[in-house]
């Protein structure tokens, strides 16, 4: 990253209090192109069911990007620290807490229930970024399976 930016390990850290502060601020920006990535897909999506599972077209789109990774930064550094520096733990809640607040406005108009549904699919979602560790070019079908049976199940 350094050489890429050209600049001094110094330089990099002086717009930063710690090697935390700057984790903090690139999870940061990781989460804003997430959410652009994101919401484009939902955009597209024509039904209520389409733009909860437009969150799965979405992961493989970000994943394709040029800047795209293995898996969720954010799961990374909740695993990186046992007990994260304040400035990471916040970034990690932050990017949490926002996407099971989109996830329960999404499936808000299909169930009676919207928060339970959006912890099952924030599971599910979960759970599907960290078997890219595993097996790193498997798509998001099984995961978007899943979701569309919890969709039918949970429908009014």
């Amino acid at each position: 990253m350094l050489r890429r930016a050209g600049i001094s390990t110094a330089t990099l850290y002086r717009g930063f209090d710690s090697k935390e502060g700057l984790v903090a601020a690139a999870l940061e920006r990781r989460q804003r192109a997430w959410i652009e990535v994101r919401d484009a897909a939902i955009a597209r999506s024509r039904t209520d069911e389409e733009r909860v599972l437009a969150v799965f077209d979405a992961l493989d789109e970000f994943r394709a990007r040029p800047t795209g990774s293995r898996w969720c930064a954010f799961l990374g550094a909740a695993a990186e620290y046992a007990d994260a520096p304040p400035e990471i733990a916040a970034a990690v809640q932050a990017d949490t807490d926002a996407f099971r607040t989109r996830l329960s406005a999404l499936v808000a108009p299909l169930v009676d229930d919207p928060d339970a549904l959006a912890d099952q699919l924030l599971l599910v979602i979960t759970g599907d970024l960290a078997m890219r560790l595993r097996r790193p070019t498997h798509p998001t079908s099984t995961a978007r399976a899943i979701a569309s049976a919890l969709l039918a199940q949970a429908s009014r």
